[in-house]
Order: C-alpha cells, then sequence, then structure tokens
C-alpha cells in the first residue's frame, strides 16, 4: 500500500475538498410510511446466517445453519428466488485476459424489472431469470443503489448470475460506482423511501444493512472500481488526466477502495491518503470529462497509450442510448435505465461494438454528442 499512499498523496494536492458533492444540495428523504416487499437481508453470525425480510411492512426473520458459510435461503418476498449464499468473495484481479463475448451495462438504480426485462431480451438471462450467455462476460459498471424501489432484488440478481455464469464457464462482474461509496459512507440523499423504512423496521441503519456482517456488503467490499478485460477497460466515471497515477496501479487503488468503504465522509474528506478516491471532479468514480469537452480526442488518447488500452467504457454520465465518443476511444454505457422507461447494452464481441435494445434488437452504437 505504499506505493498507492505515494501516488494518492501526490493527487492530493488537486483542488479536492471543493470538488466533492455538497451534502446540503439535496435533503435525505422520509421514509416510506409503508413497505410492502422487501428482502431478504442475509447476515453471518458466527456459524449460522440471518436472513429477515420486510412483507406487508412487518418482519420476517429466519436462521439457517451455515457452519462453511454456505446455504441456500428461501424467498418469502422481496426477491423472488432462492438465494444460494456463498464463503465471502475475494476480490477480482484488476486487468483480466481479453474475452471473445463481453456485453455491459450500468447505473441499474433499483429498477430491476427493467433490468430483468433487457437481459431477457437480449439473451443473457432465460425466462426463469438464470444465465443463459454461456462463456460470455457481463459487466455492469455500478450504481445499482439509490432512487427506484428494487435495489435488494437487483443486487440478489447479480450475486446469483455472478454464480451461474461461473458455473457455465463465463463470468459476472460487478464494478463499484459513486453511489455504493455514497451509501456506505451514509449519504442518504438519493436513497429511495422504501429503504429507511426498512431500516427502521429492521433496526438499522440503511449501510448497516450493507456492512461488513452482511452477505452483499462483503461481497461489495470485495468489487473492483478499475477492471481491465483485454484491451477494455470498464469503470463507472473515468479516468482523468490528474488522476492517471490511480489507473497505473490498479490492484492497489481497488484494494485501497474496499479499505476505505463505509469510512464516514468528513474522515474521507479530511484524508490526503484516500480523498482523491472520492474526489467529485477527477476520481475514477465521478469523472465525466468525456462528454463536457474538458478533455478532447488528442487528451484521451493520451490517456490510452499511457495505460496501454484501446478504448475506456463507463456509465455514470447519462445518455438516451449506448453511445460512442472520440472515435470508439470511449463508451458510454449509462442509458438511462434508472428513469425506468428504457435501457440498452453493450456488446463487445470479437472486438466489434453493436447496442442491445429493449425489444432484443441490435444496432451500431449511437454517435454521442459533446456538451461542454
Amino acid at each position: 500500500m505504499s506505493r498507492l499512499l505515494h501516488l494518492c498523496t501526490a493527487l492530493a494536492l488537486l483542488p479536492l475538498f471543493s470538488s466533492l458533492p455538497q451534502a446540503h444540495a439535496r435533503e435525505i428523504p422520509r421514509p416510506a410510511s409503508h413497505v410492502d416487499a422487501d428482502g431478504p437481508y442475509v447476515f453471518r453470525d458466527g456459524g449460522h446466517l440471518q436472513a429477515a425480510w420486510i412483507c406487508d411492512d412487518k418482519v420476517r426473520r429466519s436462521t439457517a445453519a451455515a457452519p462453511d458459510a454456505t446455504a441456500t435461503i428461501a424467498p418469502q418476498c422481496g426477491f423472488p428466488f432462492a438465494v444460494n449464499v456463498l464463503p465471502p468473495a475475494h476480490p477480482t484481479a484488476a486487468v483480466l485476459p481479453a474475452a471473445d463475448r463481453i456485453v455491459a451495462l450500468s447505473d441499474i438504480h433499483g429498477q430491476y424489472g427493467l433490468l430483468v426485462r433487457l437481459l431477457r431480451a437480449n439473451g443473457v438471462i432465460d425466462a426463469q431469470n438464470r444465465w443463459a450467455l454461456g462463456t460470455a462476460t457481463l459487466v455492469v459498471a455500478g450504481d445499482v443503489f439509490d432512487r427506484g424501489p428494487q435495489v435488494t432484488e437487483a443486487f440478489w440478481l447479480l450475486y446469483s448470475l455472478q454464480q451461474q455464469a461461473a458455473a457455465a464457464g463465463g463470468a459476472v462482474h460487478f464494478v463499484l460506482g459513486n453511489h455504493e461509496t455514497m451509501v456506505l459512507y451514509d449519504d442518504l440523499r438519493y436513497v429511495n423511501p422504501k429503504y429507511l423504512r426498512s431500516a427502521q423496521l429492521l433496526g438499522r441503519s440503511y449501510p448497516q444493512l450493507y456492512g461488513p456482517d452482511s452477505v452483499i456488503g462483503q461481497w461489495l467490499r470485495t468489487r473492483p472500481v478499475l477492471l481491465q478485460i483485454g484491451d477494455t477497460l470498464f469503470l463507472h466515471g473515468g479516468i482523468a488526466p490528474q488522476a492517471l497515477a490511480l489507473a497505473l496501479a490498479p490492484d492497489q487503488t481497488n484494494a485501497a477502495y474496499h479499505a476505505s468503504l463505509g469510512t464516514p465522509r468528513e474522515q474521507v474528506k479530511a484524508d490526503p491518503a484516500i480523498a482523491p478516491l472520492y474526489d467529485g471532479k477527477t476520481s475514477p468514480i465521478w469523472y465525466r470529462g468525456y462528454f463536457n469537452g474538458q478533455l478532447d480526442t488528442a487528451g484521451v488518447q493520451q490517456v490510452l497509450e499511457a495505460l496501454g488500452i484501446k478504448r475506456i467504457v463507463v456509465g455514470h454520465t447519462s445518455m438516451p442510448h449506448v453511445s460512442s465518443f472520440h472515435d470508439d476511444r470511449v463508451i458510454a454505457i449509462d442509458s438511462s435505465i434508472k428513469n425506468g422507461e428504457n435501457g440498452e447494452l453493450l456488446f463487445i464481441e470479437d472486438g466489434q461494438l453493436s447496442r442491445g435494445l429493449i425489444d432484443g434488437s441490435r444496432h451500431p452504437l449511437a454517435p454521442g454528442v459533446i456538451e461542454p
């Protein structure tokens, strides 16, 4: 970690504090008055797994013996399928070999129903929501948390698909977004009121529902921020030239995020060793400079050459379609799923790029428009 500390300390010369998002810009919503269905929330307790649901605004609980940290949790309400809980995951390597077929999307924001429609229409999952893409790879570039009403279901679907894909020789990767880090450090301005009510009923804060003792919380603490597959780098926001050092040490940067997740926001701001990871303008989870004129095509090419890659695929900045910027050097995959109306997938197949629509049809990438 000493090398990363050195890199981050150098980056701390940036105007960090002025660029971190300000908490007072939006108020935390009031909890909902009623929760129809939510869960499960699964916690490790010694050799047992404790599961909890909110069904018709009432808490239901169950305990499963898990001496080897493995158990199956039957559905009660919320996520409609049994959950196969595995032992705690290990962090994913930041750099992986090329894959012949990659499908990518981002910024689900609790829109589980739309996510399922999109994945079914494009053959990623079958009618029972099971993995159907064989040895291919699915990458989700962050932001399952916040806004929409089915965050819990979306996380369990991805958790389950990761197991099913691995069994088929494929892979599912979830890359952390800024909203994952925000919820874990208790910035709840964008949380759907439903989940604040769930937290009240379960006697925990909302971040504690995803604490280190929870199955999904532990899983999140092992997910990467930077993930390179072959010649393509996937991340939520982007690589700013000022933060290039973070991308040059991806495993160390991912480890620094893992260690800092859940650190209180004010402590993040005050610590020069980790503040660059959360900088609201230049960090990998927040950067938008590819789309607003901050960085031109020549500047993007310099970043790619420094990293030895062909393209960068990012979410975070909402588009009407999966779009190409800077002559296919940057692909924007936040197709506004968060609005609950439409969404698209990126396909990278033997180096060829296309987008899959909600009706299952394929089209070329949409041309991106720079908006200063």
